[in-house]
């Protein structure tokens, strides 16, 4: 390999808050960034930023939507006019302006838990009304899988009381990490527009698929679902950038797009000039070369761990992802009421409280693993020694 995955990098001696929440004997496996140090070109491009030495506010700079319009059409072909394309402060500021901009107070949102954390906060946060669709569990070899009951999905729009005016998507999903398929990802678009739903879908994963397979935008399967969506990327999962704090929002449809607009002016969110950098050089194409190397480092380090699991740790059902950096772990069979406090007292390894995800996420907890492969066999060492010994 060209690029060096195996380097320990000391992020104590940065502001991480990874590295920095817990005791320095504390293996960090939560936080959704990556412990690889990020692509040359980007950290090239904010050096002559920083040797340029002046700091105004930041435009929105005509080039930068282009880049990103050009990224869609490469990845996907996915035709995007760059006057669609809105910069944001990061995904979670993305939906909750776009919650903001296509919601009044008392209308639902739908989401699909166990999800993303900050996915149900909505309504607390907006004075929404949360409706669910909890994915479907099953099982396969021990391990979770999960799918849409589609009579379930379908009733959950104008449930509890309240007119459903966004389906909140995740795809590829975090936590449980399915990149959904196009009869998948259609069928859901049908139903939420036929509810009078935008979708608001976050594909902030789309560029880690581990498989080879290519995603596939949900707005780019039919001008019905572009009408009535918005698109939220970034470069910053992909080429992690994620402290930068830079996103975008795709939104062919004038009217919801000048209404996120507003939304994130009154929630006064500006972009920062170095973020803004640092994403233009990412969408450019010079950091595929080290992509394509992460991904392959992300692949052997996902087989590696349901690989130890299977063998040390096989009372807990470890799903496999297509995409992300990040494993489900159903450590039910444990009997421990929180087991990410468990392994975090018992094996000093830092991993997320799966009830943190919300319905039906309960007795499981979610791994990253884009790190080192031997910080990453030393964390799953002592989970299983702690389990060894009780």
């Amino acid at each position: 390999m060209k690029f060096d995955f195996d380097e320990l990098v000391d992020r104590r001696n940065s502001n991480s808050v990874k590295w920095n929440r817990y005791n320095s004997d504390v293996i960090p496996l939560w936080v959704a960034d990556m412990d690889f140090r990020s692509p040359k070109p980007i950290v090239e491009a904010l050096r002559r930023a920083l040797d340029h030495g002046v700091f105004g506010y930041p435009g929105d700079a005509p080039s930068l939507r282009a880049a990103v319009a050009a990224r869609m059409d490469k990845l996907y072909g996915w035709k995007v006019d760059p006057d669609w394309v809105v910069s944001t402060t990061g995904l979670v500021s993305g939906f909750n302006a776009a919650a903001a901009a296509v919601c009044k107070p008392g209308e639902g949102y739908l989401i699909q838990p166990p999800v993303y954390m900050p996915f149900n906060d909505l309504d607390a946060h907006l004075g929404l009304v949360r409706q669910e669709a909890p994915l479907e569990e099953g099982r396969a070899g021990g391990a979770p899988t999960y799918s849409i009951n589609w009579d379930v999905f379908s009733a959950a729009f104008g449930s509890r009381g309240a007119r459903s005016s966004m389906f909140l998507l995740c795809d590829p999903h975090n936590p449980v990490g399915i990149a959904w398929d196009r009869a998948t990802q259609r069928r859901m678009a049908e139903i939420a527009v036929e509810s009078g739903a935008v979708i608001v879908s976050d594909e902030i994963h789309a560029e880690l698929l581990l498989d080879g397979e290519a995603h596939v935008p949900l707005a780019s399967l039919d001008p019905a679902f572009a009408a009535r969506s918005v698109t939220l990327v970034s470069p910053s999962k992909t080429f992690n950038i994620a402290g930068l704090f830079c996103g975008f929002a795709i939104i062919p449809n004038a009217e919801i797009r000048s209404a996120f607009a507003q939304a994130q002016a009154r929630m006064t969110l500006h972009v920062s000039s170095l973020s803004l950098v640092a994403a233009e050089e990412a969408l450019s194409g010079s950091c595929d070369e080290w992509l394509a190397e992460a991904l392959a480092y992300l692949r052997a380090n996902r087989d590696f761990a349901l690989e130890f699991i299977g063998k040390r740790m096989p009372e807990i059902g470890a799903m496999r992802p297509d995409a992300t950096h990040l494993m489900w772990l159903d450590c039910r069979r444990l009997g421990v009421e929180a087991p990410a406090d468990f392994f975090l007292r018992e094996a000093k390894v830092a991993l997320n409280e799966g009830a943190a995800f919300g319905t039906g996420g309960a007795g499981f907890a979610r791994l990253n693993f884009a790190c080192p492969r031997s910080l990453l066999a030393e964390g799953l060492e002592r989970m299983a020694r702690a389990l060894e010994g009780r």
